[in-house]
């Protein structure tokens, strides 16, 4: 049974964090901590080109941005879930399942690629701010 009262809390919390994961991610992890160049020369050793690590920056921090605020965080989701399921196949997939393998493991962007999924499904949540209603 869903708690009709509460579920709506319980999405904008995992909105919300999955939002800051992803800022995070896009923008200290690529950028100030690899930098853009190290970020570059990773994707390049994928056979993507490098300045796709731009690209994923750019989507991975608005993408935190919109889920943080609920701007259709749906769609946001089902694309950075996505997104999360090619990262695993492309950087993580020949390192084994456990992200403490040495190179990082698929264990963590297939979970989180998962939970992105879930929100899909669950909804924007409360305080959502741009959401796209379904039509009764």
């Amino acid at each position: 049974m869903i708690d009709s009262l509460r579920a709506p809390y319980g999405a904008l919390l995992l909105r919300v964090s999955m939002g800051v994961l992803f800022i995070l991610h896009g923008l200290y992890l690529k950028a100030m901590v690899f930098g853009m160049a190290g970020a570059g020369k990773y994707f390049a050793s994928l056979g993507l080109p490098d300045w796709f690590a731009w690209v994923v920056v750019a989507y991975e921090t608005l993408g935190g941005l919109a889920l943080i605020f609920g701007v259709y965080a749906r769609w946001v989701a089902v694309f950075l879930g996505v997104h999360l399921l090619f990262a695993a196949y492309l950087g993580h997939l020949g390192n084994g399942w456990m992200f403490t393998a040495k190179g990082g493991g698929y264990e963590y962007p297939l979970f989180w690629a998962i939970v992105c999924f879930a929100l899909a499904l669950v909804g924007d949540g409360a305080y959502a701010l741009k959401t796209r209603r379904a039509a009764v």
